[in-house]
């Protein structure tokens, strides 16, 4: 009888493919990177082709202008951004201050922690960082042995957008050196995750040691073989 039905791959022939039945106008999405790091930049162009909007987007930043996240800044697709860092991005800039742009900013490692919470399962979570500047406003504090802690929700997401080096078939994962950034983390937020890989093998073929993400939490995957992978700041040596 095991073998009488097989099981659905994971594998789709496009990155708009595997956005087809999962992302919808209204939705919120934890996309992994740092910087234009391990963006998954296949599946930001599709996010972007798909028309959605109204969107939140969880994301360490916003890309630059012209790429990675930007590019859904400058259709208006994203209407709120929840962030850590928000510099590079003019019109990111624009939008904020001009109040087209709603951001709920957070300390890098609180909005890691809140993603790894609402992974986990777990509710919110105190932490010293932030306490007594506006990150704190509007938020419960408490004290715990003499120092004030500032009560952080954690963060869940509809759909994850990550970006992993290698995966098998059942959607293990394995991530490339600094490119691991938010990507884990997002991934397991995400009550739909969607990984674009670069390189794809048969299940058995990766050390099992060395996966990073297991597939459990993948639920699609498309490879991008041959990503952009633009350097957001380039200095070479003067003469």
């Amino acid at each position: 009888m095991a073998d009488a039905v097989a099981a659905k791959s994971k594998l789709y022939p496009s990155a708009h493919d595997a956005l087809q039945g999962v992302v919808a106008d209204g939705q919120t999405l934890a996309v992994g990177g740092f910087g234009l790091c391990g963006i998954p930049e296949a599946l930001i162009g599709a996010l972007r082709d798909s028309g959605a909007k109204g969107l939140t987007a969880i994301s360490n930043n916003a890309g630059v202008d012209g790429f990675g996240l930007g590019l859904l800044l400058e259709t208006r697709q994203i209407k709120k951004m929840i962030s850590s860092y928000v510099g590079e991005n003019k019109e990111f800039e624009r939008q904020f201050l001009s109040g087209e742009l709603e951001l709920e900013f957070n300390p890098q490692g609180t909005l890691a922690e809140r993603l790894r919470a609402g992974g986990a399962g777990i509710p919110a979570f105190y932490t010293r960082t932030g306490y007594g500047t506006v990150v704190a406003e509007g938020k419960e504090t408490r004290e715990f042995d003499g120092h004030h802690y500032v009560m952080e929700t954690a963060l869940k997401a509809d759909v994850s957008l990550v970006k992993a080096w290698k995966a098998d078939k059942s959607g293990n994962l394995v991530f490339r050196k600094t490119a691991r950034n938010f990507n884990p983390a997002c991934a397991m937020a995400g009550k739909v995750c969607i990984a674009e890989v670069e390189e794809l093998v048969e299940v058995g073929q990766l050390d099992p040691d060395q996966v990073h993400l297991p597939g459990i939490y993948v639920d699609r995957i498309v490879v991008n073989a041959t990503p952009e992978k633009r350097i957001e700041q380039r200095t070479v040596r003067a003469g």
